[in-house]
């Protein structure tokens, strides 16, 4: 019997189950190496994902016994299953929505290749859906910036199919928008379609770089982001939102304005709505960067202050989301897991419109990219969808 189709997670687990012996063991094992990599399976290749299905993969002549795969918490533990009497050994497990770890590779009880592995099942609006209108993508003019003197950037707009210049839309500002408008332009154009979020325009920032000096585009990404000043909601009020209005109609109510980020765009989107709430009523943070990345001159200028402001000052008219993994980043900033469950326990004990997203996931934008639906609704869920 000869494989001639290709291995997929789901396919290693039926065949898997059959148990397969004699020549088509060593088929099955051939079409494993070369589809793990031949190089890479000797120390444990990386695992192979499809949904929630994950495939594991080690050749380990030298084994005494099977070969597993090790979670860093100990929840998880996948033993590998040999393929016939070849030296190829494999698993493919369904685990639970949400899983993350760090997986560890054991043979004969020694370790060998690790790695990070998070996955999530995706809400189906993530999903390209041809039946539904699709808004426009403009990327607009590279950006000088006044107010971040010196600075140039990319940015984009997205204008959804609905609107229509009688009827000014909801906008929704995306930091590091190169990353986040390879995906939103989806999620809006379904969840609009499905009259679940207001039309709303999507302007998507790059953080801005200094051409032909030494600073570079991570330092003035973390001055921009990271520093807890109101100048970058004066560089979007002042100068981003006015060019923006010249392409669409915008709302300028704090109602119907959202922001959003990754990591320290995150804070920074807490920061804007922290300083202008009456322009700004909505964040979305994912593994936001509540930390003292902007420790200043004093060393205790950052963003791990937010707790205890939120704590002592008035209540703003704010709703703010929050996303992080138990597995997000412990560094001399400080723990990420323990800023934003900081973070969620003052804005719950003051009272806000909030909610808080804590899983096992690393830092990154895997969890927050799966649930972008059910946040998007989350966040707007009071605006009305007509205009």
């Amino acid at each position: 019997m000869a494989f001639a189709d290709n291995l997929t997670p789901p396919l290693l687990k039926q065949r898997l189950a059959d148990n397969p012996t004699g020549a088509v063991a060593d088929q099955l094992a051939e079409q494993v190496r070369n589809w793990f990599g031949s190089a890479e399976i000797k120390d444990g290749a990386p695992p192979r994902v499809e949904g929630l299905t994950t495939a594991w993969a080690i050749e380990a002549p030298d084994a005494t016994v099977p070969p597993k795969v090790v979670s860093d918490t100990g929840r998880y533990t996948i033993p590998l299953q040999r393929i016939g009497q070849t030296p190829i050994y494999a698993a493919a497990v369904d685990l639970p929505n949400g899983a993350g770890m760090i997986w560890t590779y054991e043979v004969n009880g020694q370790r060998r290749r690790s790695g990070n592995l998070e996955v999530y099942t995706r809400e189906p609006e993530t999903n390209y859906d041809p039946h539904v209108a699709h808004g426009k993508l403009i990327q607009m003019p590279e950006w000088h910036s006044n107010i971040f003197a010196g600075t140039v950037r990319d940015w984009w707009i997205y204008v959804p199919a609905e609107y229509t210049p009688e009827h000014p839309a909801c906008v929704m500002v995306f930091q590091d928008g190169g990353y986040y408008k390879k995906f939103v332009p989806t999620v809006f154009d379904n969840l609009i379609a499905k009259r679940e979020m207001p039309i709303t325009v999507g302007i998507f920032v790059d953080p801005g770089h200094f051409p032909d000096t030494h600073i570079s585009a991570g330092e003035e990404r973390s001055f921009e982001y990271d520093t807890l000043s109101d100048q970058y909601a004066r560089f979007l009020l002042e100068e981003i939102l006015p060019a923006a209005e010249k392409v669409v109609r915008l709302r300028e109510d704090a109602a119907s304005r959202a922001i959003a980020g990754i990591s320290s765009g995150g804070i920074c989107a807490f920061t804007v709505a922290w300083n202008r709430p009456d322009q700004f009523s909505k964040v979305m943070s994912w593994v936001g960067s509540f930390t003292d990345l902007a420790a200043g001159k004093t060393l205790v200028e950052g963003g791990h202050n937010y707790p205890f402001l939120i704590r002592r000052l008035p209540k703003k008219p704010i709703r703010v989301f929050l996303q992080d993994g138990s597995h997000d980043l412990d560094n001399i900033a400080g723990n990420w897991p323990l800023c934003n469950q900081q973070m969620a326990k003052a804005l719950a004990f003051k009272g806000y419109d909030y909610e808080f997203v804590f899983g096992e996931g690393f830092h990154s934008g895997a969890q927050g990219e799966a649930i972008l639906p059910s946040t998007l609704r989350w966040l707007w869920r009071d605006v009305p969808i007509d205009p």
